[in-house]
């Protein structure tokens, strides 16, 4: 009910989660700084073995009495440092990264991290009955907030979390393995930095649909014709080589045979070629994705785990008795030698090899044995990352609680609730307690008041409740609700339908979600004020009585004064709060504390006065 106010630290205590980045930001810009100095010293010290190596060639070549065997000793010189300059790069941009991370991280903590994430807006469905209004995904979302996943299959699993709700043992096993991460900041940097940016990440469903389909070579013959050919290919060019530099066979009896060879791979290659483009079409330009799995499939798997939920993934990574992340580098390592065919230099000699023919069938193979749990891997690794945004969520609000699931009564009862969007030091909370007798509260007040945002507020964390996330609250107990709601509701010019009707329509979906399984929780922003003040309340609280009667609880707000004075025809199932505001000097005040009755006064002539308009 108060705004939230800075905790004293207790010097005793553990590091706040704010220090615990700045340290780690300032080790990892200390690292970066020396990482550079580094490189730059390796570059200044490969120019220098390239100048020394181009001037004792030049040596060389003027006196011919020196070795040639010379010039190996820079040229290894060189090598060396080219593979040890690549090295410090990647570890120049891994500090970086690093940096990067612990920076977003205490921006997350501020508050000041708006627009900077992933915003999730593909998974903004308009039919959906509450993602558009309580901001759940979008710039400026609890989705950017909170997602730090880096494969599709993380982002499509925690947004799946965020759009519908959990069972209560499956969001107390979340609840365990959030906990549990809480505190390993270290493998969520090692997550985070595996591998460079992918703008599109993994893509689960291409790759577990290829992995799903049947043996395209399925004949043993094709390998063995393949092989045959290129090995009598090989054979031919060895033949014509050695032809061409003796006198005492005829060039064409080299030539000849090679030609043939050469036409004969060709039309094996044009009878096969359908066959090979669909093995490796999805796999081309998509070796650093498979890199990238098994990096993350090898990280997850050297961590201990101890939580069911978290126990159950590590079990997922393993096929056969052997770990995923094997048999990944296995692809991995099949897909990056098929692209050796595309380096200038070896391309003629791979089609002469049958390469592509070959590692096409080496990896349906593959594809045939392990294909199958893909999908099952990329599920495992898409809810380690989902828990893993949540326990980096968990981290940076160590005041937020897990909140208590009911499931013996219909309940949202909670203690200092905050919009977790809002930072700490703007955020008033409020207690809000709906159940037992109690089943709706009709807010009401004037514009920006706060009753819009008390509506989110009491979504959104009933949303992270029943994702298994924090909440931003002291306490909140929260039964497993449906939620519905109306905040957002737009006119539609090409379909034709004015903002009432859109109104109406999604209460009417609202109600037959009431009549679902699971309880509903609504919130009903400014209803029906779309038409005249009689209907409104008619209509109002025909479907406030209506959701009442299903086993519903909610919130709506409302301007309309004859409607929350006809919340006494609900009680005692209903009472009404409102928020007040003050005009101060023409400037418009709120503490957005909810007091409990029906507002008393209006600021709206007072406001048009204020602002110049003559009333």
């Amino acid at each position: 009910m108060t705004a939230t106010s800075t905790p004293t630290i207790d010097s005793s205590s553990p590091p706040s989660p704010r220090r615990q980045y700045q340290d780690r930001l300032a080790q990892r810009r200390a690292t970066f700084d020396s990482k550079v100095r580094l490189e730059r010293r390796i570059a200044d010290g490969r120019l220098a073995v390239f100048v020394f190596g181009v001037v004792l060639a030049g040596f060389l070549y003027q006196n011919g009495s020196v070795p040639w065997w010379w010039i190996s000793l820079p040229l290894f010189f060189f090598i060396g440092i080219v593979v040890l300059h690549g090295k410090t790069r990647k570890a120049v941009h891994r500090a970086s990264r690093a940096a990067e991370y612990y920076d977003q991280g205490m921006k997350r903590i501020d508050g000041t991290c708006s627009g900077q994430g992933v915003s999730g807006l593909r998974y903004l469905a308009p039919e959906h009955l509450y993602a558009a209004d309580l901001d759940i995904f979008g710039v400026g979302s609890l989705f950017e907030r909170i997602c730090t996943a880096r494969t599709r299959s993380g982002e499509d699993v925690l947004a799946s979390w965020f759009l519908a709700p959990a069972p209560r043992s499956t969001i107390l096993e979340r609840q365990a393995a959030i906990d549990e991460l809480r505190h390993r900041i270290d493998l969520r940097e090692d997550l985070i930095l595996l591998g460079s940016d992918v703008q599109e990440g993994i893509d689960p469903n291409s790759l577990s649909a290829w992995g799903r389909q049947a043996a395209v070579f399925s004949s043993s013959i094709t390998p063995i014709v393949a092989k045959v050919l290129a090995v009598l290919t090989m054979v031919s060019l060895i033949a014509w080589v050695t032809f061409s530099v003796t006198d005492w066979v005829p060039s064409e009896y080299g030539t000849i045979p090679l030609l043939s060879m050469i036409l004969i791979e060709l039309a094996f290659l044009l009878k096969e070629k359908s066959r090979i483009r669909q093995v490796i079409g999805v796999l081309q330009r998509r070796t650093h994705d498979l890199v990238l799995l098994g990096q993350l499939l090898s990280r997850l798997q050297r961590e201990p785990f101890q939580t069911p939920a978290l126990a159950r993934l590590s079990a997922a990574l393993t096929s056969e008795g052997s770990p995923a992340s094997r048999q990944v580098a296995r692809l991995a390592r099949l897909v990056q030698l098929l692209e050796a065919k595309d380096n200038q230099l070896f391309a003629p000699f791979a089609a002469m090899l049958m390469w592509t023919p070959l590692l096409a069938i080496a990896i349906d193979r593959w594809r045939v044995h392990t294909g199958p749990a893909i999908a099952g891997w990329l599920a495992a690794v898409g809810e380690f990352e989902a828990i893993c945004s949540l326990a980096a969520y968990a981290f940076e609000n160590p005041d937020d609680p897990f909140p208590e699931i009911e499931c013996d009564e219909i309940v949202f009862d909670g203690h200092a609730l905050g919009h977790p969007l809002l930072s700490l030091s703007t955020c008033v909370r409020n207690d809000v307690r709906l159940g037992g007798e109690l089943r709706v509260m009709l807010v009401s007040g004037s514009n920006m008041s706060g009753k819009s945002t008390l509506l989110r507020t009491v979504g959104v964390n009933a949303v992270l409740a029943l994702a298994g996330a924090p909440v931003r609250a002291h306490r909140l107990r929260v039964s497993i609700f449906s939620i519905g709601s109306t905040l957002r509701i737009q006119d539609s010019l090409q379909e034709g339908k004015s903002r009432f009707y859109a109104e109406i329509t999604r209460v009417r979906e609202i109600v037959e979600l009431a009549r679902g399984p699971i309880p509903l929780l609504f919130m009903l922003d400014e209803i029906f004020h779309g038409t005249n003040s009689h209907d409104r309340a008619v209509g109002a609280v025909a479907i406030v009585r209506g959701l009442i009667d299903l086993g519903a609880i909610g919130l709506v707000t409302t301007h309309d004064l004859a409607l929350a004075a006809a919340a006494a025809t609900l009680a005692p199932r209903a009472a009404n709060v409102h928020f007040e505001d003050q005009l101060v000097d023409g400037i418009m005040r709120f503490d957005y504390t909810m007091r409990p009755g029906v507002i008393t006064h209006s600021n709206a002539l007072a406001l048009m006065r204020a602002v110049g308009l003559d009333v």
